[in-house]
């Protein structure tokens, strides 16, 4: 039970992150005209999912070590990836579900 609780945790953590990520990168996105919006999201959604790592490392005490920050990089990378694409393919399959009916 605990397994899961774990990993209903570390879902519902990404969600947050990326409609995070999505808020940050729409209010930022007309400050940094120069800078593609692909590349502040990576920017964002690294800089916020290593902030919530570290946060949630010194709230439960835990140690930090490597393999730790490699899996909180590889997690930015998802979230990115979520809130660069995730949204547009969801707005497709909606729009997709509504031509169908």
């Amino acid at each position: 039970m605990t397994q899961f609780f774990d990993i209903a945790t570390l879902i519902s953590a990404v969600a947050v992150l990326v409609a995070l990520v999505n808020i940050i990168t729409q209010v930022l996105k007309g400050s940094f005209d120069n800078l593609p919006t692909s590349l502040l999201a990576i920017i964002i959604s690294m800089i916020v999912t290593l902030v919530g790592f570290f946060m949630y490392c010194a709230i439960k005490d835990i140690s930090v070590t490597w393999y730790y920050i490699t899996g909180a990089i590889a997690v930015g990378f998802m979230v990115a990836y979520a809130a660069m694409f995730g949204f547009d393919k969801l707005k497709e399959i909606l729009k997709g579900l509504e031509s169908n009916e």
